[in-house]
């Protein structure tokens, strides 16, 4: 299955099937989903450990999500190692660090705050697997089949949360949580194995070592370019908020929350379709703000408290918005040279995932101030006008102004 004989990348992609036909494309992906399921399962485990260790919901819900905050340390210190380091080794490693981690967060006698400690370096690894991740998926499948291939990847993410986080729920009524953590153990080292057997050998992307420096300097070179550093706002900002928006269906509606949330993944994987694979590329490269403003708009009707089939609604027809983040990452590819793919794809994911952080810890201050519903329309409404200052900002940088390869400074 193993193979380290130069291969060309496919090209020409036209259709989910032919993704499936691009032979490193299917154990890349399916080692993704099981690391997925591996992290949604793991994280409601590890949540209920540290609350019933804790009694303190803040210090559970940091359990679950406070990871995606150390991002922000690996972008600013070790990004530079996604286009540096050979990528199967490195994904295959990362799998193997996923999950001796997890296994020492379930060792009985770790104490709370070495949970975190292990929590924190387990992030800090997590930046740099997204950029690796991103970068090899644009070479297995080329630049003309890499949003098809996310879109993919989006789909799968969606599905995995809910298999995890159901799973997982219906395991801890019999089994322990550490029990379940060392399930995601097992799904991390299977995933590990299948990267090892199912990629073949690559050189970087980059030369030179990776180091502090390199990062610093790296990430200002891809920030100097304002259509860029335009992208990258929009990539973090806008649906950032929205997901604080989504952080508060529980306290929104205690009862239907499964729901909210069942439909959120439902409109974010129709809008994933309709931009992969009906929207023609002239009308895509225009989509992403009012896909964006799409994505922000319903929540502002929340505070009007609408019943619960509007409410269902709001929330399917607001994901489909989330489809911009495809349009996005296109444009970004468009700007960015090939030795940087990886670092410039991890810089948005861990922009992303930090934002995500920082808004739910942000809805959930507001709404302890006010109510859930007016926090909602609070932080859609200031989606709605960072878009539209973006909106504004990038008119006139169409896909032939500051992009290509030449668009770096």
């Amino acid at each position: 299955m193993r193979s380290d004989s130069a291969e060309p990348a496919t090209s020409g992609l036209a259709s989910y099937s032919d993704l499936f036909r691009t032979r490193e494309f299917t154990p890349f992906f399916g080692a993704a989903s099981a690391q997925g399921v591996a992290q949604t399962m793991g994280g409601l485990a590890l949540g209920t450990l540290v609350y019933r260790a804790t009694d303190s919901p803040l210090l559970s819900a940091l359990s679950m999500f406070g990871a995606s905050l150390a991002q922000v340390l690996g972008a600013t210190l070790l990004l530079s190692a996604a286009d540096r380091l050979p990528p199967r080794a490195a994904l295959t490693s990362l799998s193997l660090a996923f999950a001796a981690t997890t296994a020492l967060m379930a060792v009985p006698s770790l104490p709370i705050w070495g949970i975190f400690a292990v929590l924190l370096v387990k992030g800090l690894a997590a930046s740099v697997g997204g950029g690796v991740r991103w970068g090899l998926l644009n070479e297995i499948l080329t630049k003309d089949g890499y949003l098809l291939g996310r879109s993919v990847f989006n789909m799968m993410s969606g599905v995995t949360q809910i298999t995890g986080y159901a799973t997982g729920g219906a395991l801890l009524a019999l089994l322990s949580p550490r029990t379940i953590l060392l399930l995601s153990v097992a799904l991390y080292a299977a995933a590990a194995a299948t990267l090892h057997l199912g990629l073949r050998t690559r050189p970087p992307r980059a030369t030179g070592r990776p180091s502090l420096k390199t990062t610093w300097r790296t990430n200002a070179r891809l920030w100097s370019s304002a259509p860029r550093r335009h992208i990258y706002l929009a990539l973090w900002i806008p649906n950032g908020l929205v997901v604080g928006c989504e952080s508060l269906y529980v306290p929104y509606a205690p009862a239907s929350a499964g729901a909210l949330f069942a439909c959120a993944a439902l409109g974010m994987l129709a809008g994933d379709v309709l931009v992969a694979r009906f929207l023609p590329a002239r009308t895509r490269r225009r989509a992403g703000i009012p896909l964006l403003l799409l994505l922000a708009a319903p929540y502002t009707l929340f505070a009007l408290h609408p019943p619960l089939p509007v409410s269902v609604f709001l929330v399917t027809l607001a994901s489909a918005g989330f489809g911009a983040s495809l349009v996005q990452q296109e444009r970004l590819l468009d700007l960015t040279p090939p030795t940087l793919t990886g670092h410039a794809l991890g810089l948005h994911s861990s922009g992303m995932l930090t934002m995500q952080g920082v808004s739910a810890t942000l809805a959930g201050t507001l709404a302890q101030l006010t109510s859930p519903a007016w926090t909602m329309t609070t932080l859609a409404t200031t989606s709605l006008a960072v878009t539209g200052a973006l909106g504004w900002a990038m008119r006139g940088e169409g896909a032939g102004r500051g992009g290509g390869v030449g668009g770096l400074p």
